[in-house]
């Protein structure tokens, strides 16, 4: 059984590939496997009041994206940046109504190896942690958050470093993301990447591109040098 891609084309080429083997399953969290989108709503157009900001552009492009980043981007010259990033975090980790798990993400999570999956937010631990615990999805034990990492999406930092902590080569991993700038991270980093869900913006040529996971099934071998795999099928 092959575990390596060709490496020159990341992306799963939606046209011919029904199933996809990894060896390692790195999922991002808000949009990808918790649904969150009302919460994120309110706290950014709080935000975007405030200031007399865009809101359209500021939800535009600031999904998967760290909320420091956002802030640096939007918020006044001279503004704390550290402090009000702070502020609007403390408010979305009051919040909880409403957030529920994609279609099929338990389940999903559920049949893979737990020592196989990692979780890749650019929320921070505790944050993710509240909104992993409210979907009623189980936390991975590898888990890469923003406060784990010097550069956020679209970096590939956080993926490679989850690739590594799991053991496995980038082209032996699957990223699930839902943001343009989640799945720029997970293609920059050398992995096939599945865009979920209605916010991926424009794909690049062949990305599959899958609502949520109701028609994804799973199936784990062994191949003869012992090594596992994790099939998906589509």
């Amino acid at each position: 059984m092959s575990f390596h891609p060709d490496p020159t084309a990341p992306a799963v080429r939606a046209s011919s590939a029904a199933t996809l083997t990894a060896r390692a399953v790195l999922f991002d969290m808000d949009g990808t496997l918790v649904d969150s989108t009302a919460i994120v709503e309110q706290v950014w157009g709080e935000f975007a009041a405030r200031y007399g900001l865009d809101i359209g552009e500021i939800l535009r492009t600031s999904h998967g994206v760290q909320a420091g980043d956002t802030v640096r981007r939007f918020a006044p010259a001279g503004t704390d940046v550290v402090a009000l990033t702070a502020e609007l975090g403390a408010m979305e980790r009051v919040r909880t109504e409403g957030i529920v798990a994609l279609p099929g993400a338990a389940e999903l999570l559920r049949s893979l190896p737990a020592d196989s999956v990692a979780l890749v937010t650019s929320a921070d631990r505790i944050l993710a942690d509240i909104r992993m615990g409210a979907a009623g999805l189980a936390m991975p034990a590898t888990a890469v958050t923003a406060d784990l990492v010097s550069r956020g999406k679209p970096h590939p930092e956080g993926y490679l470093r989850a690739a590594e902590l799991l053991g496995v080569d980038p082209a032996d991993a699957v990223v699930f993301e839902d943001a343009p700038a989640g799945i720029a991270a997970g293609l920059a980093a050398g992995i096939r990447t599945v865009a979920i869900g209605p916010n991926t913006g424009p794909l690049p040529d062949g990305v599959l591109h899958l609502a949520d996971y109701s028609a994804v099934s799973v199936t784990v071998d062994v191949d003869d040098a012992g090594a596992r795999a994790v099939c998906f099928r589509f």
